[in-house]
């Protein structure tokens, strides 16, 4: 069964930091891109994040430039968000999501991920 798992979620205060993982099972990570995104209540979801795990390359939004990094353990199956210097805008439900096909450019779009995970809270207090 194919499964992407979130985990890492959690409250922490403006300037705090989480690191999120996402664990998959059931298809290995090597030649997929992995993407994080998050939705915030009354929002659409963005992206915040790619890596596409067969050469490294990482992909990351404006808003989180310099703040947050990406990474990935093909032995594990799993790949990380680091979060750091986290502002309360950060606050949203975060997602990871794979794709073998996706297109160069196309990184942080949500649309035509083949799989998606739960999702982990992650909240900023101020």
């Amino acid at each position: 069964q194919v499964q992407l798992v979130e985990s890492g979620g959690g409250l922490v205060q403006t300037g705090g930091s989480l690191r999120l993982s996402c664990a998959a099972s059931g298809f290995t990570l090597d030649y997929y891109a992995i993407g994080w995104f998050r939705q915030a209540p009354g929002k659409e979801r963005e992206g915040v994040s790619c890596i596409r795990s067969s050469d490294g390359r990482t992909w990351y939004a404006d808003s989180v430039k310099g703040r947050f990094t990406v990474s990935r353990d093909n032995g594990k199956n799993t790949v990380y968000l680091q979060m750091n210097s986290l502002k309360p805008e950060d606050t949203a439900v975060y997602y990871c999501a794979a794709d073998p096909y996706r297109l160069w450019g196309e990184e942080l779009v949500p649309s035509g991920y083949d799989y998606w995970g739960q999702g982990t809270q992650v909240t900023v207090s101020s």
